[in-house]
């Protein structure tokens, strides 16, 4: 299984491309903090994702403003077939309110 579940804030926003055929694309950043259980105690997370988003998420999320949260739900890859580098691919975005 290869599902990530995630909120965070959008703390980079790249440019809306589209892709050889002609898919909307956009890579961002997302920031994440919170407490989690670990060991019988809490453990601070404080992490920072690069994502990528396609089709109509790619555009949602380019009308989007930086410090927004959002959560997301997607998949790990990587970047490139020549690449090591983990990416998260967007499937599924919600954009919340008044957290």
């Amino acid at each position: 299984m290869n599902r990530v579940a995630l909120q965070g804030t959008l703390a980079e926003l790249g440019a809306l491309r589209y892709t050889p055929a002609g898919i909307p694309a956009i890579d961002l950043r997302i920031q994440h903090a919170s407490e989690q259980p670990e060991a019988g105690g809490l453990r601070q997370v404080n992490v920072e994702l690069s994502a990528v988003a396609f089709g109509t998420l790619a555009n949602q999320l380019s009308a989007s403003r930086l410090g927004c949260t959002l959560s997301v739900i997607g998949f790990l890859a990587a970047k490139s077939q020549r690449s090591t580098k983990i990416v998260l691919h967007l499937t599924n975005i919600e954009f919340v309110e008044g957290v």
